[in-house]
């Protein structure tokens, strides 16, 4: 009879310790000063450790849970809505300098799952993960009927565009010679008829005048020299092009941090960079295209997943990029104290910063 007893009391505490799990801490409004601070710093961590595409901004903060985490510390669960803006990556312009695409230039808008960790008032990423995609084009010809929209970074209009003013970059140029890294943004103009595209390339261990054969070329290793280039290509009659080119070139970068091994410390360790999913299989690791182009994306948009450091406290993301479910992330204090009056809902989602996509 003992034992019956016992077993019934572990089952109902059982019971009622994943009930527990199940609630927030506490609510906070989406337009909460403390969950601003904390998208803020997703924002940050999210434009920080990516290396294709564009800075995003944050547009909207979507939701907002808050957990408590054993033994100290909140966990802040998040959802937030981004816009991609006209700064690259790579461009050291401060997020703030950068303008937000707008609708008429076909906005891009990223949805981003956001894990932060909250330990003496400073916020670490522990898990990102963001899917973007491109506003409909009903929606932009609705506002803007003569507008061009994006088109695939893989269309031979756009790689030939690319390649043509590439080689117009090298052949004006008194220093090294560049290769593609990245197509980032195209469109197919109607009047005038053109392609305008947007890449980036990086320096080569070749001197510009000097190259016979591109493939004998090497993108220097450590600190890159990179640029980003703007260019379009016009058709003229009787079937002859014009290429414009102008290529803005920033100062050698460090190399992007090394992934953290699994176990370190949350609080005092560097995230880990984003892994990329890119059709096709082409990502960060992928060789360098050499000699004629190759390009690297077919579609404008994120497919970036982050990573934060496991802790011993956390357990894994519920979420993985591939979709697997995983055990909750953490687990949730009993509250001591009768139950008070029933709180009322957060206010959520927060305000728009730009506009709806």
């Amino acid at each position: 009879m003992k034992f019956f007893i016992v077993l019934i009391g572990l089952v109902q505490l059982l019971n009622w310790a994943t009930a527990q799990k199940a609630f927030p801490v506490r609510d906070l409004d989406c337009d909460d000063p403390e969950a601003e601070q904390a998208a803020a710093e997703a924002v940050r961590y999210i434009n920080t450790h990516r290396q294709h595409g564009y800075k995003y901004a944050l547009n909207q903060i979507e939701k907002v849970k808050t957990w408590q985490r054993r033994p100290f510390g909140e966990v802040f669960d998040m959802e937030l809505d981004l816009l991609e803006t006209n700064c690259h990556v790579l461009d050291p312009t401060p997020l703030e300098n950068c303008t937000v695409r707008s609708l008429v230039d076909h906005a891009v808008e990223g949805d981003c799952d956001v894990k932060l960790l909250k330990l003496e008032g400073k916020f670490t990423v522990l898990f990102a993960k963001c899917d973007s995609s491109p506003d409909s084009a009903e929606d932009v010809l609705k506002v803007c009927p003569d507008c061009s929209l994006l088109a695939l970074l893989n269309d031979s209009a756009v790689t030939h565009a690319v390649e043509a003013a590439l080689a117009k970059f090298n052949s004006e140029n008194n220093g090294s010679y560049f290769l593609l890294l990245e197509i980032s943004r195209a469109k197919k103009v109607n009047l005038p008829p053109s392609t305008v595209v947007e890449f980036v390339v990086g320096a080569t261990d070749c001197a510009a005048k000097e190259v016979s054969d591109p493939a004998k070329c090497n993108v220097v290793v450590g600190p890159k020299q990179t640029g980003f280039c703007k260019a379009s290509l016009f058709y003229q009659a009787g079937g002859g092009e014009e290429v414009q080119v102008n290529c803005v070139i920033f100062d050698p970068q460090p190399a992007v941090p090394q992934r953290q091994p699994d176990g370190a410390d949350v609080a005092g360790a560097t995230a880990r960079p984003v892994e990329v999913a890119t059709p096709g299989g082409a990502g960060p690791g992928a060789a360098v295209p050499r000699g004629p182009l190759v390009p690297r994306f077919q579609h404008h948009d994120l497919r970036h997943s982050f990573r934060g450091p496991h802790h011993p406290h956390l357990a894994s993301s519920p979420e993985s990029a591939s979709g697997e479910q995983r055990q909750p992330l953490l687990a949730v204090l009993p509250q001591p104290g009768p139950q008070g009056p029933v709180p009322q809902l957060p206010v959520c989602p927060g305000r728009l910063r730009h506009f709806k996509v």
